[in-house]
């Protein structure tokens, strides 16, 4: 062990010292990637957004007003599993609602939530359904996300919205905010960000095919896909627009590649 490994070993042990992110190493440089890849794909403005990854007992969150293209270690609050401040600077204000989604799925170890321009625009319309505001109109979305409720406005940092979370009596690893934008976990943080991305692309073709005669994926092929993958869906798959019709698939649902495989390529 390095002098400077037994300094930050020795450091960590004493009792009443604050944390920091650089103690919890990889998943800081984890997270600030996962920031990165964000604001790469579109969908963190600005200093909005934020994210968070369980490390062991502590949870890292992006601080306060940070931009998730810019983040470095230093960047990181150091939080413990009830959400209390143990180090680093101040935690983003939306503590609660990534404290309710990993009580939502305790097998869930990264939390993101961006304000990202097709999420926001269809978290600001009817939902297609109850229990999901995205209609099933790509096997992505089903194969990445499954069903996505759109839960009511609240401000943001209004504790509320954890509340809502963990109210909802549907199963989902993301929501929409009404007018607000999304919500995601995952069961690590490169899980979280492309369910993150599948979820703007989806919302996209949504808002795109909004007021057409939409074909939706067949109900049965719905619940075939996201059972196949794990995915939650819980309400009719064709319940949303009146208009659409289904398609009829050619065959029945084939049994997808194994998990954490994307799309076709």
């Amino acid at each position: 062990m390095s002098g400077a490994d037994a300094r930050t070993t020795t450091r960590a042990a004493e009792p009443g010292r604050l944390e920091t992110a650089a103690e919890h190493v990889t998943a800081g440089r984890l997270l600030v990637a996962a920031g990165r890849a964000l604001v790469a794909a579109g969908l963190s403005p600005g200093s909005s957004g934020n994210v968070s990854v369980r490390d062991g007992d502590r949870l890292l969150m992006t601080g306060t007003g940070t931009q998730l293209g810019d983040l470095a270690p230093d960047d990181l609050s150091v939080l413990d599993l009830a959400g209390a401040h143990l180090g680093g600077p101040a935690p983003s204000k939306e503590v609660a609602l990534h404290l309710a989604m990993y009580a939502k799925d305790p097998a869930h170890t990264a939390v993101v939530h961006v304000h990202s321009p097709s999420a926001v625009a269809l978290s600001c319309l009817e939902p297609w359904s109850a229990h999901s505001a995205v209609p099933p109109l790509t096997p992505y979305a089903l194969m990445r996300v499954g069903q996505v409720p759109l839960l009511p406005f609240v401000a943001p940092g209004d504790p509320a919205m954890g509340a809502l979370v963990g109210d909802s009596p549907l199963p989902f690893r993301a929501a929409l905010l009404s007018n607000h934008g999304a919500v995601v976990s995952g069961e690590d943080l490169d899980r979280a960000v492309q369910s993150t991305i599948e979820l703007e692309e989806a919302c996209r073709i949504a808002l795109l095919t909004q007021g057409a005669a939409r074909r939706l994926i067949a109900p049965d092929q719905v619940r075939a896909i996201t059972a196949a993958w794990g995915m939650p869906w819980t309400g009719p798959a064709d319940e949303g627009d009146a208009s659409s019709a289904a398609v009829s698939p050619a065959s029945s649902a084939s049994v997808p590649p194994a998990a954490g495989e994307g799309r076709d390529n």
